[in-house]
């Protein structure tokens, strides 16, 4: 495959001929943050292939400020790179160079409700003017953010409840872990029985939880044409749900009963994931499905890594052998 042809700086890193549009530059073109055309993908796909093979490279920074780009970046080769952002998944190319990626599909109703406490609270926002920038915006997140999610091969749901009528605070939620089948090196979480559809209330003596109450469900689904399992919390009592849920926790402590019952965790030891949710209590979504589901997809990225260094270590010796 042919790539982009780069000029050298003075330290004899790559760096791009043409980088991303800046603020300015957007507002010429009439495109959004959005919209693939602000951004630089050649460049991108090259750096993160750079990155996977060991090499520096100068990563140009947007200054969101200023709106102007300041100057690149010195990035090394870490052990574990995070590619975060709006597009990571956008371009087939840089998907290809990915060992596990990650959706976090907050819905647009508890999105709106965030940014109505964060800007009309904070900011002194006027509800019209959130509204305006929130329509605005929606066309091109539809169709240029939104659809990576097919690709991913874990996604965290956040929704609204549908426990309280009305509700527009978006304080308790449904979270929903979607673990996609047949992924190298990872293995979907399950409650009690792989494979079974399962759907459990979880209040009483071992799990204190107040109004509207927890529970959990789990099971197999289609996504995007993949093979699929939910792992879903929330705070509602309805029957019928084929994924597992929860909403929010009263108690940190008592998160061990609930672990005790889900598998492949890839947890070091017995109550791991509790131990980790209590250690950063302080933390937003801490007390509720968030928490709980980043907790355990960091512990599943964890054993990930620790596989692929394993059969890249492996891989040299058996060439040695032979």
């Amino acid at each position: 495959m042919m790539t982009k042809q780069f000029t050298r700086t003075p330290s004899g890193l790559p760096h791009p001929q043409t980088p991303h549009l800046d603020r300015t530059g957007r507002k010429e073109k009439e495109v959004t943050a959005f919209d693939p055309r602000a951004n630089d993908f050649d460049l991108m796909y090259d750096q993160v292939k750079a990155l996977k093979s060991g090499i520096a490279v100068e990563k140009p920074i947007c200054n969101h400020v200023t709106g102007l780009l300041d100057p690149p970046e010195l990035i090394k080769p870490p052990k574990i790179l995070v590619i975060d952002g709006l597009h990571p998944m956008f371009d087939e190319r840089v998907r290809d160079l990915l060992d596990f990626s990650i959706y976090l599909d907050i819905s647009n109703e508890v999105k709106f409700a965030w940014k109505i406490q964060r800007d009309m609270a904070e900011r002194g926002h006027s509800l019209e003017s959130i509204k305006a920038s929130s329509e605005s915006r929606k066309p091109d997140f539809d169709a240029y953010i939104d659809p990576q999610k097919q690709y991913a091969d874990a996604v965290i749901e956040v929704l609204p409840t549908q426990l309280i009528p009305d509700d527009n605070e978006g304080k308790v939620l449904r979270v929903r872990l979607i673990m996609k089948e047949g992924v190298e090196h990872f293995s979907p979480v399950y409650l009690f029985d792989e494979g079974s559809t399962i759907s459990r209330i979880q209040c009483g003596r071992k799990l204190t939880c107040s109004y509207p109450g927890i529970k959990f469900a789990y099971g197999p689904n289609s996504y995007f044409g993949n093979e699929v399992f939910f792992l879903l919390l929330r705070a509602s009592l309805n029957s019928g749900v084929v994924y597992f849920l929860l909403t929010q926790f009263d108690r940190l402590d008592e998160l061990i009963y609930v672990e005790s019952h889900l598998s492949n965790l890839s947890t070091k030891f017995n109550g791991e994931v509790t131990q980790q949710m209590l250690k950063h209590s302080d933390f937003p979504g801490s007390n509720n499905g968030t928490g709980l589901f980043q907790t355990i997809v960091g512990l599943k990225i964890r054993d990930l890594y620790e596989q692929i260094t394993t059969t890249k270590t492996a891989a040299p010796l058996e060439e040695t052998k032979a």
